[in-house]
């Protein structure tokens, strides 16, 4: 009787707590900025109570509240951002309530000044600013501008591209993505001035993330640096125009409640620019891009969306005349050409990407993409160039040696290339709790078209270059017809686990990514683990971080084209089918202090890296223009430290000082040399970016930005590794300095206008590039006498350059 008793207080018990807990009502949801990007650390809050939360890095919160006939209001608080409130009705008919908030931007006043927070960053993926770019002086006029001041990241040592180095890679190590869909670059550019507009355009875009090493199974198969870039839907009428003296931009987009639409058009001309350098003559590039972005949303859980890009990019050059001088203060030369001929470059591409998304839960997210990209290249010149080399005594006469320094070269080229990409994806992302799942199934077709006819003569001294005498010979000569067609299979897994402990929140991802290849029948698998800590002791100031993993430079084309040389000195190019994906295993440790100083946001970041490269395809660079050798015979190795630190160093601007120290070599199998520096060995690299305000004029904003860093290792053209990296270029040192100025609506008079009532913003930027007029170096030219002794005529790069530009948004 007395257990029947026990059993019976012990159902009330259970019962009563079963009640309890019924008797509550769950408020969750997620936290994010204007851009869509996850806050952490808002605090959450019962209005007028004591009870409250924080989100997670994800963004996401929850909260328990007692089951009551009652309307509550909550209360979203972070240092930086507006702060929100939000009504809620809880009962016994809303006992699970899901919140969506979005928190905007804006400063904290300290007098004239404001004050704004820094994001913390989960992993080696970090979160860029995309209005900082529109300020910072830019001679290139794309994003990739933002990404050139990041840890680890060369800018090429050439301002006119847009192509960027990190750790010790080269310029093909990189992936774009938009909107989840990679992106390709031109094959036969050679030289930055042939570039024109990147893919990429900053008007269209929404949020950029960024990672130089370390990144996820999610982001494709290149060895050094991921970028994924967002465009976004407008929620409204925006547009903007803009113009310069190197070219003009606009773009338009609207909403409605189903429908929106972006649209983009830019043109940029570098003849003001190139005017700048050593070769005189008549420069005309052209270059024009057409983007379109359309969301279509059927339903809460149906949307498609189209991304569709129409690039022209002409480049023109009939050379005159060059006058370069180089040597040293007690061996100075001096380099004429006369010239005669011109070069005509095109590059037109057409992309088209479609997706359909389906979201049938807040927790899953299906995807099926497909896209298009077709690219026609050519290359043509002719150019025929007499030159004689001069010393410059004390006095400054010259005296030509006529044996060495009177020559005559001629430059041709009649090349085409032609590549289709077709493909089709399947993605994916489920969230479960703490975790969220990704995943991606990829099939793509390759097909390319390649025709290659160049060659050069030169003559030194009356002599044909080089010297036969039983027959006569180019100095270079190469012809190539090839076709290519492929098919390509990639897929990924991946899991992220974030978790709150006693002693910190983790943030855990794993996953693997496989590539397989049917031309050179090449299976990769690439495993990659990422953990990021916030300990508990000084919440929020600490961050750190461990990366790892085994990554792929899977070949596309360039990498399999191999040169062999014929009878007479003939060069033929072939396709090399047993070419081998170059590996690496890399390790990165990272850290982050958050701090604040004189009532302002900082961080301190630091980074350490390995990379071991195995199965490498040497290569040289040649201005822009990647050369590999077709073959793998080699392994190296990549290290290094990068510090950055980041914060308000005057109240209410973004400023940054960075310092990066990298060794990256390489060892080519039977060359008997041993190790030796790669050619983007960069030991050093300084930079900085300085907002201020103007003395008086506090609407007025001074934009800095400075790069001091290593010179890139060279050597003679068609050499041996070993004596291409032989000798090393002196260091580029540039100062580009801006000003901008901006009329707001509402808060300047002048804006009431009738003239002026349709316009959101005005701002007005003045720039100076090159500001202390430095000469910095891109590449060589190399003339060889009838001894067979080579002189490396220098090719500087842009001088002195003042750029206006005016946008009107509305």
């Amino acid at each position: 009787m007395k257990n029947k008793i026990h059993y019976f207080f012990l159902f009330l018990f259970v019962f009563r707590a079963l009640i309890s807990v019924s008797q509550t009502v769950r408020i969750s949801g997620r936290v994010t900025d204007e851009k869509s990007q996850p806050l952490e650390y808002v605090n959450v809050l019962v209005k007028g109570t004591t009870k409250g939360t924080s989100t997670d890095g994800s963004g996401v919160f929850e909260l328990f509240v007692p089951e009551e006939e009652d309307t509550l209001t909550l209360q979203f608080r972070f240092v930086g951002f507006s702060e929100e409130e939000r009504k809620v009705v809880t009962g016994k008919k809303n006992r699970d309530i899901k919140l969506s908030v979005m928190l905007k931007e804006t400063a904290i006043v300290l007098g004239d000044y404001s004050v704004r927070g820094i994001r913390r960053q989960e992993s080696s993926l970090q979160v860029l600013d995309v209005d900082r770019f529109r300020v910072m002086p830019n001679v290139s006029g794309g994003i990739e501008a933002l990404v050139q001041g990041q840890l680890g990241v060369n800018n090429a040592n050439n301002e006119l591209s847009s192509q960027y180095s990190v750790r010790g890679g080269n310029y093909d190590e990189n992936s774009v993505y938009v909107n989840n869909i990679e992106v390709y670059r031109p094959l036969l550019i050679r030289a930055g001035q042939q570039e024109g507009l990147s893919f990429v355009n900053p008007d269209m875009v929404e949020s950029v993330t960024f990672s130089s090493g370390g990144f996820s199974a999610q982001y494709g198969d290149k060895m050094s640096s991921a970028l994924d870039i967002t465009y976004k839907k407008p929620e409204a009428l925006e547009g903007s125009v803009a113009v310069s003296l190197l070219g003009a931009s606009a773009h338009i987009g609207t909403s409605s409640s189903r429908f929106s639409q972006l649209h983009g058009v830019r043109y940029k001309t570098s003849a003001y620019l190139l005017g700048t350098l050593d070769t005189d003559g008549e420069y005309s590039p052209d270059f024009f891009d057409y983007q379109t972005y359309l969301t279509y949303t059927f339903s809460p859980e149906w949307e498609t969306n189209f991304l569709g890009n129409i690039s022209r990019n002409s480049y023109n050059f009939i050379p005159e005349t060059r006058t370069t001088s180089f040597g040293t203060m007690s061996d100075v030369k001096q380099f004429t050409v006369f010239f005669d001929g011109q070069e005509k470059d095109l590059f037109q591409t057409l992309f088209g990407a479609w997706t359909l998304n389906f979201k049938p839960t807040n927790n899953l997210k299906l995807s099926i993409m497909s896209s298009a990209f077709s690219s026609a290249e050519s290359e043509t010149y002719d150019i025929t160039g007499e030159y004689w080399l001069s010393e410059i005594d004390g006095s400054g006469s010259m005296s030509i040696d006529r044996a060495a320094g009177i020559g005559v070269y001629k430059e041709h080229a009649r090349n085409r290339l032609n590549s289709t990409v077709l493909n089709i994806s399947q993605l994916g992302t489920f969230k479960l709790d703490e975790n969220e799942l990704k995943w991606g199934v990829t099939y793509q077709r390759e097909r390319i078209t390649d025709r290659m006819n160049e060659w050069e003569m030169r003559d030194s001294a009356g002599f044909s270059m080089p010297l036969n005498p039983d027959y006569l010979s180019l100095y270079y000569n190469l012809n190539s017809d090839q076709e290519m067609s492929s098919n390509r299979f990639t897929a990924y897994l991946l899991d992220t686990y974030s978790k709150r402990f006693a002693f910190g929140r983790v943030v855990l991802t794993g996953g693997v990514r496989a590539n397989y290849w049917d031309f050179n029948d090449e299976l990769l698998i690439s495993p990659r683990a990422s953990v990021a800590w916030f300990p508990k002791w000084k919440e929020g100031s600490f961050g750190f971080r461990l990366a790892t993993g085994i990554y792929y430079q899977a070949p596309f084309y360039k990498e399999i084209r191999e040169m062999r040389a014929g009878e007479n000195r003939n060069m033929s190019m072939y396709l090399n089918s047993k070419l081998k994906a170059p590996r690496s295993s890399q390790i990165l440790l990272g850290s982050d202090y958050y701090f604040r100083k004189w009532e302002r946001p900082f961080k301190f970041t630091a980074e350490i890296y390995y990379k071991y490269i195995d199965r490498i395809i040497p290569y040289r660079v040649d201005n822009v223009k990647v050369i590999y050798s077709g073959q793998n015979n080699g392994d190296g190795y990549a290290t290094g430290v990068d510090l950055k630190l980041f914060g308000e160093f005057v109240p209410g601007t973004d400023s940054w000082v960075s310092l990066s120290l990298m060794q990256t070599k390489e060892d080519i199998y039977g060359d008997g040399t041993g190790y030796i520096p790669r050619p983007t060995d960069q030991r050093y690299n300084v930079s900085l970016f300085f907002q201020d305000y103007f003395p008086g004029f506090p609407k007025m904003k001074i934009n800095l930005k400075l790069i001091w860093a290593d010179g890139l290792p060279f050597g003679p053209p068609r050499s041996s590794p070993y004596l291409s990296t032989a000798f090393r270029a002196s260091a580029y040192r540039r100062v580009d300095i801006g000003a901008t100025y901006g009329l707001i609506a509402g808060q300047d008079k002048i804006m009431d206008k009738a003239v002026l009532k349709w316009a959101k913003a005005l701002l007005f930027n003045l720039e100076v590039f090159n500001l202390l007029g430095i000469r910095n170096i891109n590449s060589y030219y190399w003339i060889t006498d009838v001894t067979n002794i080579q002189f490396a005529v220098p090719n500087y790069l842009t001088g002195r350059l003042v750029n206006l530009r005016v946008q009107a948004n509305f």
